[in-house]
């Protein structure tokens, strides 16, 4: 079995800066575990657990993406994802068209064929940047919540089926193809 994911991969500098303006929100940041720049990404459709043999026509059937224009995008804000009222992922907002729901569905539609359930919940473009195992204290929190930066402005221009590997240390992820955007 392998556990796969599928995503539009962010520039390395959009990457670098958004860790950046993380870090510099925070008092003592090397106390908490961020998300490296190797795993951030915009996961469009998370896949799970399907048996090896499928990966090479999974491989096939996400070509289509290559027919999808780039998207333009911006992040404008950071917010937080909540469990049993505690914050447990920090995100940064992502803006762009409509366009990339369209391709979320054609990807749910595509990916049902393996048996992959559709996603039911309604697609929200963010970048994951911290996962919380415990509360931050509402300092932490609103210093993220009231943030106001100039907005980065970014193109995605590739598309990524992902392997993802569970460790204690946190997930690893590796890239098992590409697809260019138009």
């Amino acid at each position: 079995m392998i556990r796969l994911f599928t995503a539009l991969l962010i520039p390395d500098e959009i990457k670098q800066q958004l860790l950046s303006t993380c870090y510099s929100l925070v008092e003592n940041p090397e106390q908490y575990r961020w998300a490296g720049p190797d795993n951030i990404h915009l996961t469009l459709k998370f896949i799970g657990e399907v048996d090896e043999d499928l990966t090479e026509p999974i491989k096939d059937e996400l070509a289509f993406t290559e027919e999808f224009e780039h998207f333009d995008c911006t992040i404008s804000r950071f917010g937080f994802f909540f469990r049993d009222g505690e914050p447990k992922i920090l995100w940064a907002r992502l803006n762009t068209d409509k366009r990339i729901h369209t391709l979320v569905e054609e990807l749910n539609h595509r990916l049902s064929i393996f048996s992959i359930p559709v996603e039911k919940r309604r697609f929200k473009p963010h970048l994951t940047m911290l996962r919380l195992k415990q509360h931050p204290g509402e300092e932490f929190i609103n210093k993220f919540k009231v943030h106001s930066f100039e907005k980065i402005n970014f193109e995605l221009i590739t598309f990524a089926l992902v392997k993802s590997e569970l460790f204690q240390s946190g997930a690893r992820y590796t890239e098992i193809k590409k697809y260019n955007l138009m």
